[in-house]
């Protein structure tokens, strides 16, 4: 075990977990947070994209989603852990990290450097794997979530474990999404962005790459043309990408202009619509292939 103590909240090993923003990890080289040769040294368990050195860096929380991350081929860089959870909670990560860094301090200390109190006492500095294509999460796939432009990361962390739990084979994001591997929205999974094949869709013509993997799209809109959730006629596409909008103004014109078919859930008691997280839950239950 590599433990490194620290008492200092400036100490530069850490900027990672207490200095830098989530765009800036975005761009943080993985390779500059670790040795290159201890990088590539890291075992790891099949993953759904393939991890390389300068991608970025993310942070888990927790030892439930550290462990999941780590299953599903996530590479540490790092852990930052409190004393009482090394022989605790998390020991059996740390016997997994091998010559990773793990640093550690009293809970104080560790406060005044995250921030906050951490979660569980535990967070892990991971390489970011690299993307799917589009084509590469819809192989195989009978049920696609796209999530276009939905910025909260309580919500985009929602609808992956909605996903991953009512049988979504993949998620799609506009790049005007927010990032699945924001540490909120990964804690707010209970890691389940792991489990889940993920990619970004194209910028402009993301319809048409759909279309191109064999994808009928449904947009989930309240619109004088829309037809019920459970329409007969969506249950029985063979592959269909069920398309959310963003919190507060839902799909844009082009968005539901574009898509095959429009979709609501009827509502009661005057209520006009749900929160996109309750709706995607909503919508991948009932368009779920039986």
């Amino acid at each position: 075990m590599n433990l490194i103590e620290i008492e200092d909240v400036r100490d530069a090993r850490v900027a990672v977990y207490s200095s830098l923003t989530e765009a800036q990890l975005r761009h943080t080289d993985a390779s500059a947070c670790r040795g290159e040769a201890a990088l590539h040294a890291s075992a790891g368990a099949e993953s759904v994209g393939t991890a390389s050195a300068g991608r970025g860096v993310f942070i888990a929380e927790s030892p439930k989603v550290i462990r999941l991350a780590l299953e599903y081929g996530c590479r540490p860089l790092s852990l930052l852990c409190e004393r009482r959870h090394i022989t605790g909670d998390a020991a059996d990560i740390v016997a997994a990290l091998g010559d990773c860094p793990v640093y550690t301090g009293t809970r104080e200390v560790l406060a005044d450097l995250t921030g906050y109190t951490l979660t569980r006492g535990v967070l892990c500095a991971m390489e970011r794997p690299v993307p799917l294509s589009p084509a590469q999460v819809c192989e195989g796939a009978s049920r696609v979530a796209v999530i276009d432009s939905v910025c909260d990361t309580t919500n985009i962390g929602a609808i992956f474990r909605s996903a991953a739990a009512l049988g979504i084979d993949g998620v799609l994001l506009t790049p005007t999404s927010c990032d699945p591997l924001n540490r909120r929205a990964v804690r707010v999974s209970m890691g389940t962005v792991f489990k889940m094949p993920w990619g970004w869709l194209p910028a402009s013509g993301g319809y048409e790459a759909l279309a191109e993997c064999g994808f009928r799209t449904v947009a989930m809109a309240l619109t004088d043309d829309s037809v019920s959730i459970d329409d007969p006629v969506l249950k029985a596409e063979p592959r269909l990408a069920i398309v959310l909008g963003t919190e507060g103004d839902g799909l844009s014109a082009q968005a539901i202009a574009d898509a095959d078919y429009v979709a609501r859930i009827p509502m009661s008691r005057g209520v006009d619509s749900l929160n996109v997280a309750a709706a995607s839950a909503v919508a991948f239950w009932e368009l779920r292939r039986n």
